[in-house]
């Protein structure tokens, strides 16, 4: 009974560890490449840095052309499908994680509300000039990466509910900052480009509907409609998670089912006489195409397509991302940009505003019984996890663009960013490493 209780817990947290150690190990890369473009920046070679990212790129026809530099592309286009694997994790989550139920929930989304709620206000209450005042979205963000890559430098002493609380609470923090992208930091819309994406979207919850599991044509189409999104003056990023939404999550085939026909399938091969044999013989090769199409089926669309792009956003999309998006100038003549009034309130919004979130929140969650704490998890180590949320970087870097882009205040709000983002992680860190050594001792 044990083996057997043993092998469903298994079952259920070996994805999560999976994923655990792709964020982890993306967030080293993520710092490597990060790194590289502060260097790039500020060496002999700036100039081609940022020749580069000016460079434009055009795809279309007629009027329905788009002409954008590298570093738009990337930040409209590579990062759609960065947004896509987001709004899957947040469809997994809502149907069947951490977010399927009040009880399971409460505490993450408490915690994020906290973490939104209270850098945005210290943003507001701090931020000296009114040409800023459209930054207050950046503080908000969690980056999942470098927070899950802080916590895998603290090894097996950290329990297995802290990591699937952080991830929770950062899976419902990125559903706010979307929300927030969608609602604060759109351009003037284009109508007619608009209704054509939300027609074609409606397609797409038409192919859910009637169960289309053919994910060819939910990729295609959504192409389309991030194309017409990117038109309408929406930030096509958006586009991403609502085509998410829409990628249906039941399985075809129960696994018990599955295992009983693979097994038949897997009988036309143990025939010892046929092992000399140069080719298969045609009750093999039909074998052969039943499993194939039983493998398709016992997957669930959304979880196979988020096991699939999840190495390539975590490994490709945000390296790219990070380096073309933080070439922080730190020239001599830039250095007071350090002491710079909105990188001070960045840097303050990030680490307090977090902090205090994050940990007041929780705690109101669990006081007004609506919310646990989770097991093996004291609050000293909430405090220490909502440091690491003070980590924004990735969306923060990404709203920044958004809130600032081509003004003079983008390189202070990086630096605050990437000072905020850094020094948050340190404290977060040590809080970790002194607590729960102290309770592992």
């Amino acid at each position: 009974m044990n083996s057997q209780k043993s092998k469903i817990v298994s079952t259920i947290i070996s994805p999560f560890q999976r994923f655990f150690r792709i964020e982890a190990s993306g967030g080293i890369i993520l710092l490597f490449f990060t790194l590289m473009a502060i260097l790039w920046a500020n060496s002999n070679w700036s100039g081609l840095y940022y020749r580069l990212l000016d460079t434009e790129l055009s795809i279309g026809i007629g009027e329905f052309t788009i002409s954008h530099s590298v570093l738009h592309w990337i930040n409209d286009g590579l990062m759609a499908i960065f947004f896509f694997v987001v709004g899957l994790e947040i469809k997994r989550e809502i149907m069947v994680g951490e977010l399927s139920s009040v009880k399971k929930a409460a505490m993450p989304i408490f915690a994020a509300l906290g973490g939104m709620i209270f850098p945005a206000l210290l943003y507001a209450v701090l931020n000296p000039h009114p040409d800023t005042a459209s930054g207050w979205g950046i503080p908000m963000a969690t980056d999942i990466a470098f927070s899950l890559g802080i916590l895998s430098l603290l090894g097996k002493r950290v329990p297995l509910s802290l990591k699937i609380f952080l991830v929770a609470f950062a899976i419902v923090d990125d559903l706010g900052a979307v929300t927030i992208i969608a609602l604060f930091y759109t351009a003037d819309i284009q109508i007619k480009f608009l209704l054509i994406g939300l027609g074609l979207y409606l397609y797409l919850l038409l192919f859910n509907y009637f169960k289309l599991r053919i994910i060819h044509f939910y990729m295609i189409i959504g192409w389309v409609i991030w194309f017409m999104f990117s038109k309408s003056g929406i930030h096509p990023t958006i586009a991403g998670v609502l085509i998410a939404f829409t990628i249906p999550i039941g399985r075809k085939t129960r696994v018990g089912t599955f295992r009983k026909k693979i097994n038949e399938n897997l009988g036309h091969f143990f025939d010892e006489g046929k092992e000399k044999r140069v080719t298969l013989t045609d009750n093999q090769l039909e074998a052969i195409d039943n499993m194939e199409s039983e493998l398709v089926r016992v997957q669930s669309p959304l979880q196979s397509l988020e096991h699939r792009l999840h190495g390539f956003v975590t490994y490709i999309v945000m390296p790219v991302f990070a380096l073309t998006n933080a070439g922080v100038v730190l020239k001599a003549e830039s250095v007071a940009e350090f002491f710079n009034p909105l990188s001070v309130t960045i840097e303050t919004s990030l680490i307090g505003g977090k902090v205090l979130g994050i940990f007041i929140l929780s705690w109101i969650a669990v006081k007004l019984g609506i919310g646990e704490l989770p097991q093996k998890v004291k609050w000293v180590h909430i405090l220490g996890l909502g440091f690491l949320g003070g980590m924004g970087f990735t969306m923060s870097l990404f709203i920044t663009n958004l809130a600032f882009g081509g003004t003079v205040h983008v390189n202070p709000a990086k630096i605050g960013i990437l000072i905020g983002s850094l020094v948050a992680g340190i404290l977060g860190f040590f809080i970790l490493r002194i607590f729960l050594k102290k309770d592992n001792g």
